[in-house]
C-alpha cells in the first residue's frame, strides 16, 4: 500500500498555504489540516505541563525570598537595638573604681591568651599538611602533639552526656577543627611507614620517620627496628610481585640487591651504637664516601626532640614562629616551650639483639628473594641476559659508596661477612643457566634427530627411485649418498678456495671454510656436510652465548687474574665486590654435559636406526647406513664447536693449534707424554663412542655386501655341469721346461699352467672393488676394510671347504680332474693372497692363516700327480706373484702397499720394471698415480739416489706412520716434507696443491 503524501508532510515544511492547494486535492488538504490541529493541541498540553512544574519551583523560590527578607530585617533590628543600648551606656556615669579596672584588665588578658591559643589551634592543621607535603613527618608529629596539648588546655573534649565544653559552646568553629585534628595521627603513621619502604631515602629521613612513629605510638626502639624491617620486607615483596611489563628483570634484581644493601647500611646508621667507651651517637662523621659512617641517628634525633635541657630550647616546636606574629606573646609558656615526651625511657638496643634480629630478617628475606628471583629468571631465555643481570649487580656492589664500608658494616652488625651474590643469587643464576643449557641442548638434539630421520627417509626414498629409475630428476644430494663415486669425480666451483693460490694452509687455520676438494678427499657427502654444519652452527650459537657468562680471552681464564682485573683500582673494592667468574667451571660443565647428552641422544637415534636395519638390510637401507657411518666418523672433525664446547673454548683453541696441518712431519720422533685432563678424557670417550657407532654401521654394510657377493660366488663355484664350469675357465700359459732323462740327456717338455684366475673369481674381486669404490673406499676406516676382506676370505674358505664335502661320483656331476684342481688351487691361493689381512710388523703371515686354507689346498693337491705338482709349483708361484703385482692397481683398495711381492733383488742397481704400477702407501683419491713406492720420508742427511728411489718394497713404517698414512691427503704432506730441504723445486711444495687435502 502506497504511503499517503499528505500524512508524510511535516508541519515545519509548510511555508506557503497556496502551494498546498496546488499540490494536493481537497481530501488530502483536510488530512493535512487535521494533522496540523493535532500537533497544535499536543504543544498546548506540553506547555500546560511545563508551566505547572515550573510554578512549584517559583512558589518555593518566593517562600525562600520571604524568609531571607524576614531574617535580614531581624538582623538589622538587632543591630539597631545594640546601637541604642551602647548609646545609653555612654550617657550614664561610669564608676571609676580601681578594683573594677583591675578585674577588667585581668579578664582582657585571659581573653587574649585564649584567643591566641584558638588562633594557633586554627593554624596548626595547615602547618601539619604543609609539613607532610614536604615529607617532614617529625615536624608534623610535633605539631600534632602540640595540637593535642592545646586541646587539653582549652578543655575541648566533648563532655559526658553529649554536651560541649564552654569554649566550644562560645566558639562553634572549633567543633569542626577538633574533628579534623583527629585524623592526623593515622595519616602521619601511614605516611611515615610508607616512607620506610623507599630505597632512595636518606638516613636522617628514616630516623625522623621512626621517631614520629615512636612518639605517636609511644613505642620502644626495638619496636621501631621491627617496624623498619617489616617495611623493608614489604618493599621486597612489592618488588618481587611487580608486573613484568612495568620494569625489566635486570632492574628488578638490581633493585632487590640495592634495597637489601641499603637496609643494612641504614640499620647501621639508625640503630647501631658502639660499645661503651666509644664516641657518642652523632659523632661518627659523614656518610659513606666521605669518611667514617654515621650511627645512632635514631637516638640522636629522639634526644633532640624530647630533651628538656637548656641546650634543647633552641629546638622547640614553635621556635621559628615565635618572632613572626605579635599574638605569639600572649601564648603561655607551656605552649611556647612545648616538647614531646615518651612515657617510657628509650633504651638502646643491645648488640646481640640487633645482630639476632637482623640475621633473622636476612634469613627470612633470603627465602623470599630466592623464590622470587627464581620465578623472575624463568623469563630470561639466554645466557647473555643472565650475564647482563650479573654484571649489573656486580657494578652496583662495586660502587665506592657500597664497597668502601660494606665489610665494616657487616662485621659490626652481623659479626660475620655477608656476600650478597654468593649467599643469595649465585646458585639461582647457576641453576637457571643449567636449565637454559639443558633446554637448548635438548632442542638441538631433537632438531638434529629430526634432521637425521628426515635425511634417512629421503635417502631410502632416493635409493628406491634410483633403482626403479622413476625419478631421474631428483636432487643430487641423495644421489651422491647412493653413489659416492659420482660425488668424488664431479667438479664444482668450490673445489678449491679462491685464495688457495696465495694463502698457505698454516695461515688459513682450522676455523676457515674448507674446500669441496678437502671434503671429497674424505668422502664427506653433501648430506653429511649439511647435517654437521647445521649442528655446528647451533653449537656455535650456544658457545657464543656462553662466552658472555665467562671471562673474555684477553683477561684470561684464571680466576685470580679475573678478580684483580675486575675488582677495579681500589683495594677496598676488591674486598667487597664478588668475583663474577668463580662458577666458570660449573658453567662450562653445564655446557659440556649438555653437548655430551645431545651427541649421545643423536647416537641413540642412530643406533635405533641401525638396529632396525641390521638383521637383513635392504639396498634402500644401506645408503642410509653408510650415511650414518660417515656422519659418526666425521662429526668430531666437521663440528669444531663441539670440541670447543666439551674442552672449553680456550683449551679447544690450544688443542687445535697443536694439530697443525703439517701433522705428518716428524712423526717418527718420540713425543713427550702429557697428562690427560678429565675434559680431554671425556672428549676422547665421546669420539670413541662415535667411532664405535661408525664401525658398527660400516660392519652392517660390509656384512650385507659380502653376503650378496659371496652368494653369487658360491653358486658358480658349486656348479656341477661341465658347461657351467667351462664358461668360467680362462686361458692357460704354455711353458717349456728342461728335464734330465735317466740317460743323463736333457729333455725338453711343454706344460700348461693357469696364469689368471677363473672368471667368477675375477668377477668377485672386481665387484668387491667396485662396491668399495662406490662408497668412497679411500676414506673407509682401515679396520672396516680389513674386516670386509677377512669376512669375504672366511666365506670363500667356507665355500671351498664345502666343495670338499661334495660328491663328484654322482651322475651328471663333472668330476674333479687334475686341470680343474690346478685351476681351483690357483684361484684359492690368489684369493687368499689378495683378501688376507695385512701383515703386522714382527709377526708372520702364516700364523694368521685359516687352517681350512691348508685343508682345501691339501685336498686339491690330492687330485694332482705328485710328480707334476713338484714341476708345476715353481712356475705356478711365479705366475701367482706376477698376477698379484699386475692386478694390484686394479684392486688397489683390496691390496695394501705392504704386499707388492718384491721378490727380486732389492739392490741399488736394480730397476723397477716398466709394466708395474704399485700403489702409494696411503689410500687416497689419487691412488692410480704412477708413483714409486719409495715415498716414505727418509732422513734429511741420507743421500737420495735415483736407484734407491725406485725400490719396489717400502721399508716398514712405525705405528704412527701407519696411522698418519691412512688419513686422506697424507701423501701430499709426505711428499712436501720429503722435498722441503732439497734445492730442487718440487711441484708438491706449492701451497695450493698441498692444501687440497686440508
Amino acid at each position: 500500500m502506497a504511503e499517503d503524501p499528505a500524512l508524510s508532510l511535516r508541519v515545519s515544511d509548510i511555508k506557503d498555504p497556496a502551494v498546498l492547494f496546488e499540490r494536493y486535492n481537497t481530501a488530502e488538504i483536510r488530512r493535512v489540516e487535521g494533522k496540523v490541529r493535532g500537533e497544535i493541541e499536543q504543544k498546548k498540553e506540553e506547555l500546560r505541563q511545563m508551566v505547572g512544574e515550573r510554578y512549584r519551583d517559583l512558589i518555593d523560590a518566593a517562600d525562600t525570598i520571604g524568609e531571607m527578607r524576614q531574617c535580614s530585617e531581624s538582623v538589622v533590628q538587632s543591630i539597631q537595638d545594640m546601637h541604642q543600648y551602647c548609646h545609653k551606656l555612654k550617657q550614664g556615669t561610669p564608676s571609676t573604681s580601681s578594683c573594677r579596672q583591675e578585674d577588667q584588665r585581668q579578664w582582657q588578658e585571659k581573653f587574649y591568651i585564649m584567643a591566641s591559643q584558638i588562633k594557633l589551634l586554627l593554624e596548626i592543621p595547615e602547618r601539619i599538611w604543609s609539613a607532610m607535603e614536604a615529607s617532614q613527618y617529625l615536624q608534623a608529629t610535633q605539631l600534632y602533639l602540640l595540637c593535642c596539648h592545646l586541646h587539653s588546655l582549652l578543655q575541648l573534649q566533648v563532655a559526658t552526656g553529649g554536651h560541649y565544653s564552654p569554649v566550644l559552646a562560645r566558639f562553634p568553629i572549633l567543633v569542626r577543627q577538633v574533628a579534623t585534628t583527629g585524623h592526623f595521627r593515622s595519616t602521619i603513621l601511614l605516611d611515615s611507614r610508607s616512607l620506610l619502604r623507599g630505597r632512595a631515602v636518606s638516613d636522617q629521613a628514616i630516623a625522623e620517620a621512626l621517631v614520629s612513629t615512636m612518639l605517636l605510638e609511644d613505642s620502644s626502639p626495638r619496636q621501631a627496628l621491627a617496624d623498619f624491617l617489616l617495611a623493608r620486607k614489604a618493599s621486597i615483596h612489592q618488588l618481587l610481585n611487580q608486573p613484568q611489563h612495568g620494569a625489566g628483570i635486570k632492574a628488578q634484581v638490581c633493585s632487590l640487591v640495592e634495597l637489601l644493601v641499603t637496609t643494612l647500611f641504614q640499620a647501621y646508621a639508625v640503630f647501631y651504637l658502639p660499645p661503651e667507651g666509644g664516641p657518642r651517637p652523632g659523632e661518627g662523621g659523614p656518610r659513606p664516601g666521605e669518611g667514617e659512617l654515621s650511627y645512632g641517628m635514631l637516638f640522636t634525633t629522639l634526644e633532640n626532640v624530647t630533651s628538656t635541657t637548656y641546650a634543647a630550647k633552641d629546638r622547640r616546636v614553635l621556635q621559628e614562629e615565635t618572632s613572626t606574629g605579635s599574638w605569639f606573646k600572649y601564648l603561655p609558656p607551656s605552649i611556647t616551650e612545648f616538647q614531646p615526651a615518651l612515657r617510657t625511657l628509650a633504651q638502646p638496643i643491645q648488640r646481640e639483639q640487633l645482630r639476632d634480629t637482623l640475621q633473622q630478617w636476612i634469613d627470612t628475606c633470603k627465602e623470599d628473594i630466592c623464590r622470587g628471583v627464581s620465578s623472575l629468571l624463568v623469563y630470561v631465555k639466554s645466557l647473555k641476559g643472565l650475564a647482563a643481570i650479573r654484571d649489573s649487580v656486580w657494578d652496583l656492589l662495586s660502587t665506592e659508596s657500597i664497597s668502601q664500608h660494606w665489610s665494616t658494616v657487616c662485621q659490626r652488625l652481623l659479626e660475620c661477612p655477608l656476600v650478597v651474590w654468593d649467599d643469595f643469587l649465585q646458585q639461582l643464576f647457576l641453576q637457571r643457566l643449567q636449565a637454559i643449557t639443558k633446554e637448548e641442548s635438548e632442542a638441538i638434539s631433537m632438531s638434529s634427530v629430526q634432521f637425521l630421520a628426515s635425511a634417512v627417509r629421503d635417502l631410502e626414498g632416493q635409493t628406491i627411485h634410483t633403482s626403479s629409475a622413476t625419478n631421474p630428476g631428483s636432487g643430487r644430494g641423495g644421489q651422491y649418498e647412493v653413489d659416492v663415486a659420482s660425488f668424488l669425480w664431479s667438479e664444482s666451483p668450490g673445489d678449491l678456495l679462491s685464495d688457495a693460490g696465495w694463502v698457505s694452509v698454516t695461515q688459513r687455520g682450522q676455523q676457515h671454510h674448507r674446500s669441496s676438494l678437502a671434503m671429497k678427499t674424505q668422502a664427506l657427502t653433501p648430506c653429511v656436510q649439511n647435517f654437521c654444519s647445521s649442528l655446528d652452527a647451533k653449537l656455535k650459537a650456544r658457545l657464543e652465548d656462553l662466552q658472555y657468562y665467562l671471562p673474555s680471552q684477553d683477561t684470561g681464564s684464571d680466576s685470580s687474574s679475573v678478580t684483580v682485573t675486575s675488582s677495579g683500582p681500589s683495594e677496598s673494592s676488591s674486598v667487597s665486590s664478588f668475583n663474577r667468574f668463580t662458577d666458570s667451571p660449573a658453567v662450562e660443565d653445564a655446557l659440556r654435559e649438555g653437548c655430551v647428552a645431545c651427541v649421545r641422544h643423536i647416537l641413540s637415534s642412530i643406533r635405533s636406526e641401525l638396529a632396525s636395519a641390521s638383521p637383513d638390510p635392504s639396498p634402500a637401507c644401506l645408503s642410509s647406513v653408510l650415511f650414518m657411518a660417515r656422519l659418526c666418523q666425521s662429526m668430531g672433525e666437521l663440528c669444531p664447536n663441539l670440541k670447543h664446547c666439551i674442552l672449553g673454548k680456550q683449551r679447544g683453541f690450544e688443542a687445535t693449534a697443536k694439530e697443525t696441518p703439517r701433522q705428518g712431519k716428524k712423526l717418527g720422533k718420540a713425543r713427550a707424554t702429557t697428562e690427560v685432563s678429565p675434559t680431554q678424557a671425556k672428549w676422547a670417550c665421546l669420539k670413541e663412542e662415535l667411532l664405535v657407532c661408525s664401525m658398527e654401521a660400516y660392519r652392517i654394510w660390509s656384512s650385507a655386501l659380502s653376503k650378496v657377493l659371496l652368494d653369487k660366488f658360491a653358486t658358480t663355484l658349486h656348479a656341477e655341469s661341465a658347461g657351467a664350469i667351462l664358461t668360467t675357465a680362462t686361458n692357460w700359459e704354455d711353458l717349456e721346461i728342461q728335464e734330465e732323462a735317466e740317460s743323463g740327456s736333457s729333455v725338453t717338455s711343454k706344460i700348461r699352467l693357469p696364469v689368471q684366475p677363473s672368471w667368477f673369481v675375477q668377477s668377485l674381486l672386481f665387484q668387491l672393488c667396485v662396491e668399495v669404490n662406490r662408497v668412497g673406499g679411500h676414506a673407509l676406516p682401515r679396520p672396516t676394510l680389513q674386516e670386509l676382506l677377512q669376512t669375504c676370505l672366511a666365506q670363500v674358505l667356507h665355500h671351498y671347504h664345502s666343495l670338499t664335502q661334495q660328491s663328484f661320483s654322482r651322475e651328471g656331476v663333472f668330476p674333479m680332474t687334475q686341470n680343474r684342481a690346478l685351476q681351483l688351487l690357483f684361484d684359492l691361493r690368489y684369493l687368499n693372497t689378495t683378501l688376507s689381512s695385512r701383515v703386522e710388523e714382527g709377526k708372520s703371515s702364516r700364523s694368521h692363516q685359516d687352517p681350512r686354507f691348508h685343508e682345501v689346498c691339501d685336498w686339491l693337491e690330492g687330485y694332482i700327480d705328485p710328480f707334476d705338482l713338484d714341476v708345476f709349483t715353481p712356475p705356478l708361484n711365479t705366475n701367482l706373484n706376477r698376477l698379484s703385482q699386475r692386478t694390484s692397481v686394479l684392486l688397489g683398495l683390496l691390496t695394501g702397499s705392504e704386499k707388492q711381492f718384491a721378490l727380486r733383488s732389492s739392490s741399488v742397481n736394480s730397476q723397477e720394471p716398466f709394466n708395474i704400477l704399485p700403489l702409494a702407501s696411503s689410500q687416497i683419491r689419487f691412488g692410480l698415480l704412477p708413483l714409486s713406492m719409495s715415498n716414505v720420508r727418509t732422513s734429511k742427511s741420507a743421500t737420495r739416489s735415483s736407484a734407491a728411489a725406485h725400490q719396489l718394497q717400502a721399508p716398514p713404517s712405525s705405528a704412527a706412520d701407519s696411522e698418519s698414512s691412512f688419513r686422506p691427503g697424507s701423501l701430499f704432506r709426505q711428499l712436501a716434507d720429503q722435498d722441503e730441504d732439497t734445492a730442487t723445486p718440487s711441484l708438491f711444495k706449492l701451497s695450493w696443491l698441498s692444501g687440497m687435502a686440508k
